[in-house]
């Protein structure tokens, strides 16, 4: 009798053993789901980053003129009264074609 509830026992500490290691909410997928979070939280991070570069790069638009005409000669190729614009054009190298298949 004593081996027969020695055994039921041993087979139930395999079943559980089997299920915790294997199973659906077993060690595997703790792992797995502990990698995804520790990748998330690097997502986030790299996002917050971005966010507050953007709510500072908001923030200075909204209160310096000093950001609004720096993209104003940047973006738009504006200028002010009384300014010339100067071009600089680099010769292409030999050996190179344009845009419309020439030389």
């Amino acid at each position: 009798m004593l081996r027969f509830v020695t055994l039921i026992l041993l087979i139930l500490l395999i079943a559980l053993e089997v299920k915790l290691w294997a199973g659906q909410g077993g060690m595997a997928e703790v792992w797995r789901l502990q990698k995804a979070v520790a990748e998330q939280k690097l997502e986030n991070e790299k996002l917050k980053a971005r966010n507050d570069a953007l709510a500072a790069e908001v923030a200075n638009l909204k209160d310096g003129t000093e950001a609004i005409e720096e993209r104003a000669r940047s973006e738009l190729g504006l200028v002010k009264p009384g300014e010339q614009f100067y071009q600089v054009v680099e010769p292409m190298p030999a050996g190179k074609a344009d845009g419309n298949g020439k030389r």
